[in-house]
């Protein structure tokens, strides 16, 4: 075990701790649960069923939103980045959409679009793409233009270049927005579902919030951060990681 992981792991314990020894000097379990009894509604919630199916309804709008956000924001972003004329006629669009709260534009899916899916998916992901245009977009800008030029004196084709001059260079840019993304994502996803689903983590939540049930509620936000902190660590760091060894080569 290296350092970094002993100090996470140490880190954890001390929090947990802190937590219990809170849980006992406000003496009012039903407020602010001690670990035990968040751990025995785990417990409770997964044998009954609940837990697993709530977790992957949140995670499947979360992998569409991601998907569907980073594709398009990319493309929008690299448009915007190459070409000053698109940049002219929609860079101010971008900036407005970035500047609109997220719960304005899930209220008004819902209400043109009514409490469905799509509207659900299309609400979180019109939150994220100005984000990802804005990242992709400044990565363009700043991709070498001496590759360009020797590009076009070769005549290289448009594939060829995009895949082996351009990409390399924003797999930096792509990997920042991606990472910063999913931690956006799965918050707005939450919102939705409280707002306008009938299953996910967050329906649980707005479900538990209705009967002041504090300890099953850290029971779905907590069970869905170690799932996107998992995410984190075996997808998105090694993907960060990759992306500086190609700067450094």
């Amino acid at each position: 075990m290296n350092s970094h992981s002993f100090s996470s792991i140490a880190s954890i314990v001390a929090l947990i701790a802190l937590w219990q020894l809170s849980s006992v000097w406000i003496d009012d379990f039903y407020v602010f649960p001690p670990p035990t009894e968040v751990a025995t509604q785990w417990l409770k919630e997964l044998n009954a069923g609940e837990l697993l199916p709530h977790l992957t309804a949140t995670l499947l709008r979360v992998i569409l939103a991601f998907a569907l956000a980073m594709s398009i924001g990319a493309a929008i972003g690299f448009a915007l980045g190459r070409f000053q004329t698109i940049e002219r006629w929609i860079g101010l669009w971008v900036s407005v959409l970035l500047n609109i709260p997220a719960l304005v534009v899930i209220v008004l899916c819902y209400v043109w679009l009514g409490l469905s899916e799509v509207a659900a998916i299309l609400a979180v992901t019109i939150n994220k793409i100005p984000t990802v245009v804005v990242t992709i977009r400044e990565g363009v800008k700043a991709l070498d233009r001496s590759l360009d030029e020797l590009t076009q004196v070769y005549r290289v084709p448009f594939g060829v270049k995009l895949r082996h001059v351009w990409l390399p260079q924003l797999v930096p840019y792509v990997a920042s927005a991606a990472r910063n993304g999913i931690a956006l994502i799965w918050k707005i996803v939450l919102v939705v579902e409280f707002l306008g689903r009938s299953n996910g983590v967050g329906f649980q939540i707005h479900l538990y919030f209705q009967n002041f049930d504090v300890a099953k509620i850290l029971v779905y936000a907590i069970s869905f951060v170690a799932v996107m902190l998992a995410v984190e660590i075996l997808i998105l760091k090694p993907l960060e990681k990759r992306s500086h060894q190609w700067r450094q080569q």
